[in-house]
């Protein structure tokens, strides 16, 4: 079975088929991962509500370097590059620092934290 280089509209019919069922099946996981990410960044805020009113760092560098290592190593069992997790979580602390220092501002400025 071959297909075209000349875009989809030549593309035979079993080809389509199985790569719509791909293509729906990775919709899906976006989707989760979306929402997986909405869940965790509520967590997150509550953590650096929690952090601002006992006037804690914004960040903890032990427990995200311990994080990186655990996701490294899930990473690894799971069979995804290590270093693409790493990155993936490096960007996710980052949001969530710089959450926690506008929720420990907001806090500080006796201004209500938006959820």
């Amino acid at each position: 079975m071959t297909t075209s280089n000349t875009g989809s509209g030549d593309m035979e019919p079993q080809v389509r088929q199985e790569l719509d069922r791909l293509r729906d099946s990775i919709d899906n996981i976006d989707a989760a991962v979306v929402h997986l990410l909405a869940e965790r960044f509520k967590a997150t805020q509550q953590v650096g509500r929690l952090k601002a009113v006992h006037q804690l760092p914004p960040a903890d560098p032990a427990r995200e370097a311990r994080q990186i290592e655990r996701l490294r190593r899930l990473a690894e069992n799971a069979k995804l590059d290590p270093a693409f997790a790493e990155k993936f979580l490096n960007f996710i602390i980052a949001e969530v620092i710089r959450h926690h220092e506008r929720i420990a501002e907001d806090t500080a400025n006796g201004q209500p934290v938006d959820d």
